[in-house]
């Protein structure tokens, strides 16, 4: 690549990144009211990402195979206990994204 077709490129990311930054602000200012479409999109927008991360996360676990799942479901299991325990996303998803690590790494060989 060419430096100046590294600066178009770069140039391309900052415009992309700047767009998608200001355009919401430009469509919807502080002064007029926010359509109500857009309202119910963000309200339930969110859980509908998090179940399709779910079902993205879950979908090749092999029940067939040598450990049957195990390792997903427990960590299942621990992020919703921890996060009905302490109600906090970031501990939630931390630590079982840190167990299924050592059961996979260590215990599920």
């Amino acid at each position: 690549m060419t430096a100046g077709q590294a600066l178009i490129t770069i140039g391309v990311c900052v415009l992309g990144t700047m767009l998608t930054r200001f355009l919401p602000f430009i469509l919807f200012p502080e002064n007029k009211e926010t359509p109500e479409f857009v309202r119910y999109l963000g309200k339930v927008l969110p859980y509908a990402v998090i179940g399709l991360l779910v079902v993205y996360c879950l979908k090749d676990v092999d029940i067939f195979g040598d450990s049957h799942g195990l390792p997903e479901w427990i960590s299942v299991v621990v992020i919703l206990f921890l996060h009905r325990w302490k109600n906090n996303v970031l501990l939630s998803i931390g630590g079982g994204t840190l167990l299924y690590m050592i059961l996979v790494q260590y215990i599920f060989v």
